[in-house]
């Protein structure tokens, strides 16, 4: 693989696609991007106990609007020249068949996203888009005028089973994925075999069995539970979702089953090939294509994504695993320029700086104001006879001149919450810091019956000093006993694989 590093990119993928891939540089594309589906989705953590968290983290807004910005990407789609010609004459149909609403405004994002991908396609290489009904049936059209109708391949039917709920229509039970190729004839494709039913199995265990696809037969003999070629996965793949008490539930809203994503991986790539994922969410084809020996690109516009991925990837490979992150602050500059970006919610810039202290952020961000009650983070540790959960309040504060009352507010918030520790991370060092740090050593301190020593109550750190690691909070305990996210399963090296065949 040479001197290439994973990457992992906090921003627009429009804008990463432009400025940071490269022609013909990926083996696969998989995304999973919103529906237009009209709908909040929050990401829903649980508590130490393991009951849910009344308090949910906003992760996107699957809502779009008709409004300059929309208007601005139509026009430059329509006008530029750049836009392939079939992809003008499509939109141009959408705007007169559709209006200037919000289905056309979700597909005019969509379109120039879809037009890059294609280009750091290689010629070799496959996509999968993931959609459900509510635009579904544009999108195919909008695949077919990029990529071309000739590199269809597939529409995948992905079936699960839920709790049924009363409608007046059959229950929706399906997700769609639409795998098209660069090129017809060159792409990458193994056949993925799926395991034989235990019926079948006792039917033919001791015979000869063959598989056989275009001509080519290839042949076992006495068949046994471990020799068994499998059959041929078709275009309906019945797998279940991530339900509530999955095991490799993260609470991420839109987060997919592995065992889906490694299929895509082994399906249409090798070893050693470039894995792209635009809308990367928590990660699950990056975690799937780093099991299969895939390299692999995440990018997601979220920095509460970009964290969960970080802890997903220590948790499923340990060090095992190596890969570079951009687009967020290294410095206190950009620390700074992140914090007063106008295109992004300020939450954006919290859940960074709680991230430097290993801390979640809480607050239910569909209420009006945040409804965080002051607490814009939590951190827990395990202390005392009984080895219980104990709470790390945790406040973020970025105007220019901090004040000591910030302090106050904190410990009140600690005592509401009946939280032991508290600790304010300011993006601005205080004037006179003395007197913040007066402040906090009158809340007194923690003693820990397990370490037997005692840490400030209550602790003001500075981003600077955070990135610079001259400060750091101080806990009776820290990783691996962190308890603060819930762990994804260490992924071995000897995982079962999916068997394929080459084409």
């Amino acid at each position: 693989m040479g001197d290439w590093r994973n990457q992992l990119y906090f921003g627009d993928n429009l804008d990463v696609l432009r400025n940071k891939i490269s022609d013909e540089s990926v083996d696969l594309i998989y995304l999973d991007p919103p529906f237009n589906s009209k709908a909040d989705y929050n990401v829903l953590f649980k508590e130490v106990d393991g009951t849910p968290s009344a308090a949910q983290i906003h992760a996107f807004t699957d809502f779009w609007h008709w409004d300059e910005v929309a208007a601005r990407t139509f026009h430059e789609l329509v006008e530029s020249g750049d836009a392939p010609p079939a992809l003008v004459e499509l939109l141009q149909g959408f705007a007169r068949f559709l209006g200037h609403n919000d289905m056309l405004a979700y597909l005019v994002m969509m379109a120039p996203r879809l037009v890059e991908l294609r280009r750091v396609l290689k010629p070799t290489g496959s996509i999968y888009l993931h959609c459900d009904p509510t635009a579904g049936r544009y999108l195919n059209v909008l695949m077919d005028a990029i990529f071309g109708n000739k590199n269809f391949r597939n529409e995948i039917i992905w079936h699960y089973k839920r709790w049924p709920a009363k409608q007046k229509n059959f229950q929706r039970m399906h997700d769609t994925l639409l795998f098209y190729s660069k090129t017809y004839s060159q792409n990458t494709f193994n056949i993925v075999l799926e395991d034989l039913s235990p019926g079948t199995l006792k039917r033919w265990r001791g015979k000869k069995s063959k598989v056989e696809f275009e001509g080519d037969v290839r042949l076992v003999t006495k068949m046994t539970d471990e020799d068994s070629p499998g059959r041929p996965a078709d275009d309906v793949w019945d797998i279940p979702v991530v339900n509530s008490q999955a095991r490799e539930r993260l609470g991420y809203p839109t987060q997919k089953p592995q065992e889906l994503l490694e299929r895509i991986v082994q399906a249409s790539s090798n070893e050693g090939d470039v894995v792209l994922d635009p809308f990367c969410g928590c990660g699950t084809t990056i975690a799937a294509a780093q099991a299969l020996g895939r390299r692999w690109i995440g990018i997601d516009v979220t920095y509460l994504a970009i964290n969960l991925i970080k802890n997903r990837l220590a948790d499923h490979f340990a060090d095992e695993v190596s890969y570079e992150v951009h687009g967020i602050p290294m410095d206190w500059e950009s620390a700074r320029e992140l914090a007063q970006r106008t295109d992004m919610p300020r939450k954006e810039f919290e859940i960074w700086a709680l991230s430097l202290v290993s801390a979640r952020p809480k607050g239910d961000l569909t209420r009006k104001g945040g409804g965080d009650k002051g607490i814009d983070g939590v951190r827990y540790f395990i202390d005392g006879k009984e080895r219980s959960p104990h709470a790390v309040i945790v406040q973020v504060k970025s105007d220019a001149k901090p004040k000591t009352a910030y302090v106050r507010d904190l410990v009140g918030t600690m005592e509401r919450e009946k939280a032991v520790m508290g600790a304010l991370i300011l993006l601005y060092p205080p004037t006179d810091r003395s007197e913040i740090k007066a402040e906090a050593a009158s809340a007194g301190f923690f003693h820990s019956q397990i370490m037997n020593k005692d840490y400030p109550r209550v602790q003001a750190l500075t981003v600077e000093g955070l990135l610079n690691r001259t400060e750091r909070l101080e806990l009776p305990q820290v990783a691996p006993d962190d308890i603060t996210f819930k762990k994804a399963e260490k992924i071995p090296k000897d995982k079962n694989k999916q068997k394929t065949l080459d084409v």
